[in-house]
């Protein structure tokens, strides 16, 4: 995916069994980041530092989306654990990392760690790939979402 593509049109099955699709996106910045594991150091990290940021994302309008090969039953008890209160959604198959065109890393052994954020007409604004860096992802999706919405206000 290229800045200005569209969010693909996707549905998973979240930590709770609840689909969610991209319809849901609709009208509001979204955050959707692909991880490789639940309950690993790194992953683990990234996920507490979105909710951590999580209000700070609220209040600019947008949600939060983790995808990864994790099951359902993998997803709720890594949820509840960290107490996640955004979706995680069960990639299982990986045809939603597919859609996004994240890659395998590791010579194919470890999924792809990427963030895209999408503006409220479902643009691509900003993407960000980084297996060590966790925290930089979180920031930097404020930080975009942040520069987005000034430069909306400024140009209307």
């Amino acid at each position: 995916m290229e800045i200005g593509d569209s969010l693909p049109s996707f549905n998973g099955i979240n930590q709770k069994g609840e689909t969610f699709t991209d319809k849901e996106c609709e009208g509001k910045y979204t955050v959707i980041y692909f991880y490789p594991k639940d309950n690993t150091p790194v992953c683990t990290a990234e996920a507490c530092s979105f909710r951590d940021m999580y209000e700070d994302f609220t209040e600019n309008g947008a949600m939060v989306v983790g995808i990864s090969n994790d099951g359902i039953e993998s997803h709720l008890k890594f949820a509840k654990k960290h107490q996640l209160p955004f979706s995680l959604l069960s990639d299982d198959n990986g045809k939603i990392a597919k859609k996004f065109g994240v890659k395998n890393k590791l010579f194919g052994l470890l999924k792809g760690r990427e963030t895209f954020v999408f503006s409220p007409d479902g643009k691509l604004i900003y993407k960000f790939e980084s297996m060590i860096n966790a925290n930089a992802h979180v920031e930097k999706s404020l930080e975009e979402i942040s520069k987005h919405k000034r430069g909306i206000s400024s140009a209307g």
